[in-house]
């Protein structure tokens, strides 16, 4: 049977916090929870933006300043998180950043790489210990069918400072986005309350795609309608990694369709690449050295 929006669980009860949820995919992942009972916590950049998207939205909704380009901000987001809230049942890593200019973070971070990992890597490290007592409890990582285009993790060059490529870098932060999940599960698997998933969208027609070269970004336009799908559409595997009852921790869900572009959420598989075992704990050493933020649990206890 296709999943669909209308077997999303009630949320009654349940806190989750969506990074980037002022748009796109994140303002859909937001309005379907909160229309579930959830209280959903829009953590934005811009603030009056994630005002603007919270007034759209009909259920309990507030705005947090998060930005992801900044570890002062993260920390202070946690900070301010933790104040309000005793517990989370979701958080969902949805903010992203795709094919930009070479740009870097407050940190001196690649933009992409920065963004799209490490400020999430960050964020969740400081916020694990308030969803490790809460019994189905997940962590949702949005990541991309980008992850197996030129993507590698860049050891030898992780910020691109000798040379620069949009896709590849972008492809680096996504496989980087699924690394961490499957790393993080491992060293979830032993508490038994919180799980750690994966989703993509497939190709979905958000903002995400504004900085693509103005001749690719025609072609797609022009293909939209066969090739992609509305942010609607987008976000319903996110949902289904985050409240369906039969999703297992270390899962990745996208569209059903032709090369997973469209279609209802399945569970699917990502690259080769990204199930590296070696790599994935090597990420997570040299992430926890980036931001220095450890996390409140150990270290995997078996390469499950």
């Amino acid at each position: 049977m296709k999943w669909t929006e209308q077997q999303i669980p009630r949320q009654d009860g349940r806190v989750a916090v969506i990074t980037g949820a002022n748009t796109g995919l994140g303002l859909e992942t937001a309005r379907r929870l909160a229309e579930r009972g959830a209280a959903v916590v829009l953590a934005v950049r811009d603030t009056e933006k994630g005002k603007l998207a919270a007034a759209r939205i009909n259920g309990d909704v507030s705005v947090q300043e998060l930005d992801l380009t900044s570890l002062e901000s993260v920390r202070a987001a946690a900070a301010d998180l933790r104040t309000t809230y005793p517990r989370i049942d979701l958080l969902i890593n949805n903010a992203g950043v795709m094919y930009t200019p070479k740009q870097t973070t407050r940190d001196g971070f690649e933009l992409q790489f920065g963004t799209n990992h490490l400020g999430h890597f960050a964020l969740t490290g400081l916020l694990l210990d308030l969803l490790l007592p809460v019994p189905g409890s997940r962590v949702v990582t949005v990541s991309s069918t980008g992850h197996r285009i030129r993507a590698a993790i860049h050891f030898d060059d992780l910020q691109w400072e000798r040379s620069y490529s949009r896709a590849a870098a972008y492809g680096q932060s996504k496989l980087a986005n699924l690394m961490f999940t499957y790393e993080l599960q491992r060293r979830l698997a032993a508490h038994g309350t919180t799980a750690a998933v994966a989703a993509h969208p497939g190709i979905s027609n958000t903002e995400l795609a504004r900085n693509i070269p103005p001749v690719a970004r025609r072609l797609i336009t022009w293909l939209a309608p066969v090739i992609s799908q509305p942010a609607t559409a987008g976000a319903l595997p996110t949902l289904r990694a985050a409240t369906d009852p039969s999703v297992l921790g270390g899962q990745y869900y996208g569209p059903d369709g032709l090369a997973e572009r469209r279609g209802h959420p399945r569970l699917v598989t990502s690259s080769p690449d990204s199930y590296d075992l070696a790599v994935q704990q090597r990420l997570w050493a040299v992430s926890e050295d980036l931001t220095g933020v450890r996390f409140p649990i150990g270290q995997a206890v078996a390469a499950a």
